[in-house]
C-alpha cells in the first residue's frame, strides 16, 4: 500500500469504518459500492483512489479492520491475563461485548466475508485466531508459572480449548440470539484450568 498523508489515511479509515458498520448491519453480500459511498459521503473517484480494485480491495481492508476490532474489544484485559481476577474481568468483558453486539459482532462480520473476496480474507482470519490464541496462551502460561494452576498443564491445548469455546459460543449466539451458549462454554473452559492436569 502506498504511503498516505495523515488526511488521506484518516479518509481511508473513515471509509473502512463506514463500510464495516454497514456490512455488520446488512451482511457483506448485500452491500455495494454505491451503498458505501452514500453512507461515507465519498465520491466514486475518492473510493477508487483509496481502493483501486474497488470492492475487492475494500473487502480486504474491512476484513483487517474487523479482525483488529475483535481483539481491540477485549483490551486491555486480553493483554494482561496474569491473575485469576484479571481472567474473570476478561471473561466478563467478552460476554458483555457479545451480549451487546449480538448478530452485529465483528467476528460474525469477518466470517461473513469468506468467499466474497480474495482468498487473503482467510489468511486474515487465520492471523486473527493465531494472535488471539497467543494472548490466551500467554495468560495460561502466566498462571502456570505463578503456581496458580497445575505445572503440567498443556498451554497450547488449554488456549485452543478456550478460544474454541468463545468462537463456538459466538457462532451459536449469532444463530440463536442466546448468550447462554457463550457464557457456559467460556465459563467451563476457563474453569477447566483450575482442574488438575
Amino acid at each position: 500500500m502506498r504511503t498516505l498523508t495523515p488526511k488521506g489515511a484518516a479518509t481511508r479509515q473513515r471509509i473502512v469504518q463506514g463500510a464495516a458498520l454497514l456490512m455488520r448491519e446488512r451482511g457483506p453480500a448485500t452491500v455495494g459500492l454505491d451503498d458505501i459511498r452514500a453512507v461515507t459521503a465519498t465520491s466514486k473517484s475518492q473510493l477508487f483512489h483509496y481502493f483501486p480494485a474497488g470492492k475487492a480491495d475494500l473487502l480486504l481492508a474491512v476484513a483487517r479492520h474487523e479482525a483488529d476490532q475483535v481483539l481491540a474489544d477485549q483490551q486491555p484485559m486480553l493483554g494482561d491475563l496474569t491473575t485469576w481476577p484479571k481472567w474473570e474481568a476478561w471473561r466478563e468483558r467478552v460476554i458483555d461485548k457479545y451480549a451487546t453486539q449480538r448478530q452485529k459482532c465483528p467476528l460474525s462480520a469477518l466470517t461473513g466475508l469468506l468467499g466474497l473476496a480474495d482468498p487473503a480474507v482467510r489468511e486474515i482470519i487465520i492471523d486473527l485466531y493465531d494472535r488471539w490464541q497467543a494472548h490466551i496462551a500467554a495468560g495460561v502460561r502466566a498462571l502456570r508459572d505463578s503456581g496458580e494452576i497445575a505445572a503440567g498443564i498443556d498451554v497450547d491445548h488449554a488456549s485452543t480449548e478456550i478460544l474454541t469455546a468463545i468462537s463456538g459460543g459466538a457462532t451459536m449466539l449469532v444463530a440463536t440470539d442466546r448468550i447462554s451458549y457463550l457464557e457456559i462454554s467460556l465459563g467451563e473452559a476457563v474453569n477447566g484450568l483450575r482442574r488438575p492436569a
